[in-house]
């Protein structure tokens, strides 16, 4: 089950990540590198701001991602490698919830991007020899594994970012 699209105004978000280039079959991978984040975060006394997130920052399907798995944070951190840091761009954000088996975010996913082009809507993204390169297209994991192990359950914000109008 997935919200009507709805478009809300962000602010600009902090956040610690671990980056990386991946195949799509291989985003398990980078995903499975959350745990770092979370761990170096306690190790350093800084509480997350929200909860876990995947940006994509170039996308070339059905090639390479280049994504970050991340965790908001109130400010930006000095971090070493292989942590990164920035901030989420401010703006408006074309959003849905989706609640369900991770599977289901590709057709979630293709529901939001058709939706923002019947509404007329631009994407803050450029088309590159690379790739399209998103100035924040994010999932955002609210359901936490370990209290709500049923993945039916799992509910996933898709949050990506307009151009300004």
């Amino acid at each position: 089950m997935t919200s009507e699209p709805s478009i809300v105004t962000r602010a600009a978000q902090p956040y610690v990540a671990i980056a990386g280039a991946v195949a799509m079959a291989a985003m398990k991978e980078l995903i499975d590198r959350l745990p770092e984040v979370f761990g170096w975060l306690a190790g350093q006394g800084i509480a997350p701001a929200g909860p876990p997130f995947l940006r994509y920052n170039v996308i070339d399907m059905p090639g390479r991602l280049e994504m970050e798995v991340g965790v908001p944070v109130a400010d930006v951190p000095t971090a070493p490698p292989p942590f990164t840091t920035g901030t989420l761009p401010e703006g408006r954000y074309a959003t849905t919830v989706h609640t369900g088996h991770p599977d289901e975010l590709i057709s979630a996913t293709a529901d939001l991007l058709a939706w923002v082009e019947v509404q007329g809507l631009t994407w803050d993204m450029t088309r590159t020899p690379d790739g399209e390169r998103w100035a924040a297209r994010l999932e955002w994991y609210h359901t936490d594994p370990a209290v709500e192990p049923d993945m039916a359950k799992w509910e996933t914000e898709l949050a990506f970012r307009l151009a300004d109008a």
